[in-house]
């Protein structure tokens, strides 16, 4: 199990929103490039950033601190938000970005997502992220009217390196994630699933572990690290440093 702890940016600034609502973001670091390298140190080997305003706007927003943090760490980063084109995904690749994450193209466009997996092997995860079960774009604030599942088999076999779920009603509420879905999306694809979305306890952690054999293999942690509710150290215990490892 990979743990991702998340960098969510909103003008510049690291912040975490209520169900993916962008008027209700709490802000949690004015230097996201400091963020990562705390989260660096603490032993993460993986970072999950996404460019919430690149997401609306439907193009990149926030590429400073996106580089900020690039070159602040030396372990992977990936990222999603605003990326809609090969161009832009070339463009990222170049700028030290190990993984792009196509979201709302993967609805628009899917010839283009299964272009692009071809085109960079290994350095593209295909971004689902639900509202009662269905498919939500633009940075969540439209739903479309496909279903996840559905959605996940369009790209089984177009060599994704993983699909990353989101519950969007669960998503900044430490709640809990949606195991159910999560689990069943795992289920109806070979993908590796990477889980997201309400996570607020170390028992959270522990029910993706345990669901390892169903085909989740990582889990996005934000608001719940931030707030201290899980401690980097406590999280990483649950994770040998050999699974940590992509």
């Amino acid at each position: 199990m990979i743990i991702y702890p998340a960098i969510d940016l909103k003008g510049g600034r690291c912040v975490r929103l209520y169900k993916g609502d962008m008027s209700k973001d709490t802000v949690y670091s004015e230097s996201p490039a400091q963020q990562a390298r705390e989260w660096a140190l603490a032993g993460f080997s993986w970072i999950h950033v996404v460019d919430l305003d690149g997401a609306v706007q439907g193009k990149p927003v926030n590429e400073q601190a996106v580089n900020a943090i690039v070159n602040a760490v030396d372990i992977p980063v990936q990222l999603g938000g605003g990326i809609r084109t090969i161009a832009q995904i070339e463009h990222w690749l170049a700028q030290g970005i190990s993984r792009v994450i196509l979201g709302t193209v993967a609805v628009r466009d899917p010839e283009l997502v299964k272009d692009a997996c071809k085109r960079f092997p290994g350095q593209v995860a295909i971004g689902l992220d639900a509202r009662n079960g269905k498919v939500a774009v633009e940075g969540w604030v439209e739903d479309s009217t496909i279903r996840a599942e559905d959605l996940a088999k369009k790209f089984e076999d177009a060599g994704a390196s993983c699909i990353i779920y989101t519950d969007i009603d669960r998503d900044g509420t430490g709640e809990g994630l949606n195991m159910t879905s999560t689990i069943a999306l795992a289920r109806a694809t070979t993908l590796p699933v990477i889980a997201s979305g309400g996570v607020g306890s170390i028992e959270d952690l522990k029910k993706v572990r345990e669901a390892a054999r169903e085909g989740i293999q990582g889990v996005i942690v934000g608001k719940a690290l931030y707030d201290k509710k899980i401690r980097p150290e406590q999280a990483l215990a649950l994770c040998p440093e050999t699974f940590q490892e992509q």
